[in-house]
C-alpha cells in the first residue's frame, strides 16, 4: 500500500466506498442523504487550501482517503483539520493508521502548527483509539454532540495534537 495525492479520476472509486459510510450516519456529521456533487466539492476542492490523499494497493485499488484543510479561516488557519474514510473492504489492515501518519506528515510539511479534530464520535471507538495512539489528546467531549442513528445522542471528541516545537517545549 502507498499513499498519494488523489486525482479527479479517483473520485468514482472513492465515492463507491464513501457513500455507504455517509449514508450510515454513524461517524460523519454530514446529512445522510448528502448529494455526491456536494461531497465531491468539499473533499476534492482544488481551489481551496485542501489536500486530498488516497491509499492505494499495489494493484491500484483505493483502500481509503483523507483530506486536510485549515480548521478555521484567517487567524485560525495555522491549525489543520482532516477527514478520513477507509474502504470497508480494507478495515483492520492499517489503512487508517497509514493515512493518519501521512496527514500528520503533510500538515507538518505545509507548516501547520497543530491539528484539531472537531467531531470524532465517541461510539467510533476504533478512531478514538487510533488518534490517541498517534499522539492526539482529547481536549473535551461535547455531550450529546452527535445524533447517532442507533445509539441516539452521543458525545463528540474534540482532539488535538501540536505539530511544531517551540523553545518553551524544550
Amino acid at each position: 500500500m502507498h499513499i498519494r495525492d488523489a486525482h479527479a479520476e479517483d473520485w468514482p472509486h472513492m465515492w463507491a466506498f464513501m457513500r455507504p459510510v455517509i449514508e450510515a450516519g454513524e461517524t460523519y456529521p454530514y446529512e445522510r442523504d448528502r448529494a455526491e456533487n456536494v461531497v465531491r466539492e468539499f473533499w476534492m476542492n482544488d481551489s481551496s487550501p485542501r489536500a486530498t490523499l488516497v491509499s492505494v494497493t499495489d494493484d491500484g485499488a483505493i483502500t481509503g482517503t483523507a483530506e486536510i484543510h485549515p480548521n478555521q479561516p484567517g487567524q485560525g488557519a495555522h491549525i489543520a483539520n482532516a477527514g478520513f474514510i477507509v474502504n470497508a473492504a480494507y478495515t483492520g489492515q492499517g489503512v487508517g493508521r497509514a493515512l493518519g501518519n501521512a496527514v500528520l506528515e503533510r500538515a507538518r510539511s505545509e507548516g501547520y502548527h497543530a491539528m484539531q479534530f472537531n467531531a470524532v464520535v465517541e461510539t467510533n471507538s476504533h478512531a478514538v483509539a487510533l488518534w490517541h495512539s498517534l499522539g492526539f489528546r482529547t481536549l473535551a467531549v461535547v455531550p450529546d454532540g452527535f445524533n447517532h442513528p442507533t445509539h441516539g445522542l452521543v458525545g463528540m471528541h474534540i482532539m488535538y495534537q501540536k505539530l511544531t516545537s517551540s523553545p518553551e517545549d524544550a
